[in-house]
């Protein structure tokens, strides 16, 4: 089957959804200022160097055990659905479309249904908060899509990340750059250097 891969965080939309949930929780749910400590902890020893990503995932996530979160979620893409883009749009796709973010799966499902694209791929956390699995990212992306479509033809990838998704831009026929809502086509030998049937996932 052919398809296309979207990165969603500051590709289908203009931030990264996760930073913008936990400040729009803040804004209404002020009471999760008590995880603070907890969060800058965290984000000290990722600075450090001592706890990767998935690992600090879990505290900054920790807050949605203080708020209505179904509720919370609904409410927020009340607010933001008209900001994804309109070529991002379902009326606007061409093909089967999957999007892989590092997004978590309590904020990602509920645009998923109100946009319609048809397959979603992300990081999964339990009701805590914590990561189940690993961290949906860089070369994780790559074994997760080949995991459910080994046989797809991908035609063309987007994404804002050029040095985070190396990987999933390797798969496309057609690489697309998004900045600030737009698309950029290029090469991708000519940006990174090697083939794409050089890049390794292992």
């Amino acid at each position: 089957m052919k398809l296309d891969i979207y990165d969603f965080d500051k590709t289908m939309v203009p931030f990264d959804t996760g930073s913008l949930f936990w400040a729009y929780c803040l804004l209404h749910y002020p009471w999760i200022i008590i995880v603070g400590p907890y969060q800058l902890f965290a984000a000290v020893l990722w600075l450090l160097g001592v706890w990767g990503l998935r690992k600090v995932k879990g505290p900054f996530f920790s807050f949605i055990n203080l708020i209505p979160l179904e509720k919370a979620v609904k409410k927020f893409w009340d607010r933001h659905e008209k900001d994804v883009f309109e070529w991002a749009r379902k009326e606007n796709r061409e093909r089967f479309s999957v999007v892989i973010s590092a997004s978590p799966d309590f904020l990602i499902n509920e645009i998923r249904d109100r946009i319609g694209f048809d397959d979603l791929i992300c990081t999964i956390h339990d009701k805590k908060g914590n990561i189940v699995g690993n961290n949906c990212h860089d070369k994780e992306k790559v074994r997760l899509f080949k995991e459910k479509y080994p046989d797809a033809e991908v035609v063309c990838v987007y994404s804002d990340s050029i040095e985070n998704d190396k990987f999933i831009f390797s798969l496309g026929k057609n690489c697309y750059h998004t900045i600030n809502g737009k698309r950029i086509n290029f090469n991708f030998k000519e940006k990174y250097g090697i083939d794409p049937s050089e890049v390794t996932y292992d």
